[in-house]
């Protein structure tokens, strides 16, 4: 199919512009940016006026719940949600049932994602056999399947030695770990950020430094090994001094944040919403602001959902007792735009900066030639109406999962067109 989009401001950070432009589509990539090639005829034509044209959202972190939580979301129901959100490339953890800790499970998942023909889905593989923290898995056979790095997902590896030689490994083949800084023992059985907040709630906390010891042990691992290192959700104001202190001496490491974190606090738990309870939980204010400061210097790289639906036998319970994790996919646009709006006054292009956080920068992250728009680039856009405004609600969230702490809240950004690989995925 030829797609014209005509009239809408173009926006592709990882190529500099920003600008009324219409784009030309053909053979499932752009075939022109501003001008038409020769002899194109398009077959469909889509007004962009008063639109943003921007590359497909890169989310580096959604959980699809395939294979073995499909009592919580389906591979349909997530894909779904995916593209209302805009969200044309995803990144999904191993920590399913079974673990994806063998070729054969990749491949099948890459394979269902396929036949849905909606977003491009970019497994991570398993660090250790059954994220058990002991013996090694095969990674140069489930890269071969798929898989773009290694993760331990929310399961820590208790042997700082088997951490060490997962390492080496990946460094041998030049491949990317992906880790959550958190200490093994502290905070493991916390369920909110160690503070007045969760003292007066009598709720069991964690504390920052189990996130600071955690990075001074990767750090420490890859001054020794080299390999390099993509730090999943930070969430603190210690965590990123140590972070950037980190990329100034040139260590190889990347690091991301939930998009929820950007906004929330540990206040934000009022009195014990079960849809608060995320992992890492939400911190203090000096931290929130941290990370908004981490953003706009660059020590973090992307903006993810962080997705991970939960079902309401998880969820509705009390604040302890419930299963951690909120729906994200169809937040991550309005999210990274609402904290741009809110940095407008400190931030050039603050909703260029935004859409960079959650397409090109995280292209980058995972070495994809996504999230721009350049003649010649796969077709993945993402149309959106910036001013408008839809109310969080669970009635119109495609996910399986219907549980967010943004539950109510009014938000800008509204997907109208999800195009994926030249083809038409979503319109509304």
């Amino acid at each position: 199919m030829k797609i014209h989009i005509k009239n809408g401001r173009l926006i592709d950070p990882a190529n500099g512009i920003d600008a009324q432009r219409d784009l030309y589509i053909a053979a499932g990539r752009i075939a022109g940016v501003g001008e038409a090639p020769a002899g194109f005829a398009a077959s469909k034509t889509i007004d962009a006026s008063g639109l943003v044209v921007a590359p497909g959202l890169v989310d580096l972190s959604a959980r699809l719940r395939e294979p073995g939580y499909e009592y919580k979301a389906t591979l349909e129901s997530e894909m779904q949600a995916a593209m209302q959100g805009g969200v044309t490339s995803l990144v999904c953890p191993p920590d399913t049932d079974p673990v994806l800790d063998e070729p054969g499970l990749v491949e099948m998942l890459k394979h269902r994602a396929k036949t849905l023909n909606q977003a491009h889905v970019y497994p991570l593989g398993a660090l250790t056999t059954g994220l058990k923290g002991a013996a090694l898995t095969e990674m140069a056979e489930l890269t071969e399947a798929g898989c773009i790095g290694f993760s331990q997902a929310e399961e820590p590896i208790l042997d700082t030695n088997v951490l060490m030689r997962a390492m080496q490994y990946a460094r041998t083949f030049d491949y990317t770990v992906w880790l959550r800084p958190q200490d093994p023992h502290l905070g493991r059985t916390g369920i909110a950020h160690s503070g007045p907040v969760a003292s007066r709630l009598g709720l069991s906390g964690v504390p920052v430094m189990s996130e600071t010891i955690a990075l001074h042990t990767i750090f420490e691992l890859m001054r020794s090994t080299g390999v390099r290192v993509h730090l999943c959700r930070i969430s603190s104001a210690a965590g990123l001094d140590l972070v950037r202190a980190a990329k100034k001496e040139g260590l190889p490491v990347t690091c991301d944040v939930g998009a929820h974190h950007i906004h929330l606090t540990d206040a934000d738990i009022g009195f014990f919403d079960s849809n608060a309870r995320v992992t890492p939980p939400f911190r203090a204010q000096r931290d929130r602001d941290a990370i908004r400061q981490g953003l706009l210097d660059g020590t973090i790289d992307v903006i993810c959902s962080d997705h991970t639906p939960v079902d309401d036998d998880e969820k509705l319970l009390p604040f302890g007792e419930a299963s951690p994790g909120a729906t994200g996919l169809e937040l991550l646009l309005s999210l990274a735009l609402k904290w741009a709006d809110e940095c407008v006054d400190t931030s050039e292009q603050p909703l260029a900066r935004a859409i960079a956080k959650v397409t090109a920068d995280a292209a980058r992250v995972i070495g994809l030639p996504s999230g721009q728009l350049a003649t010649g680039s796969v077709a993945d856009i993402c149309i959106f109406d910036p001013a408008a405004r839809w109310t969080v609600d669970s009635t119109v969230l495609a996910s399986q999962g219907k549980h967010t702490p943004f539950l109510g809240y009014e938000l800008a950004g509204r997907v109208k067109t999800t195009i994926v690989a030249g083809h038409v995925a979503f319109e509304r």
